[in-house]
């Protein structure tokens, strides 16, 4: 029968692969935060999103109420320095 290896001792790696193991976990830390970061800015990237919809909406219904719908001419519409 063979013997089983011996469970890993974190006190018996090597120091440079401890020091290895270390700076990756430092490393998914801190992309762990970006990540919750960036999801919080989708969120409230989205919500103003969807409130900026529901404003052009209700403008362009505002619009379709004040006016009839009628020809217009670009003549009519001539920028202000004309």
């Amino acid at each position: 029968m063979t013997a089983s290896p011996p469970p890993h001792d974190p006190a018996s790696l090597d120091p440079q692969v401890e020091q290895r193991l270390i700076d990756l976990e430092i490393k998914a830390s801190f992309n762990e935060d970006l990540l919750d970061h960036l999801n919080q800015t989708v969120v409230e990237q989205q919500r103003q999103i969807d409130w900026l919809l529901r404003e052009l909406t209700q403008l362009r219904q505002q619009q379709s109420d004040a006016q009839p719908a009628t020809f217009r001419s670009l003549r009519d519409e001539l920028p202000p320095h004309y």
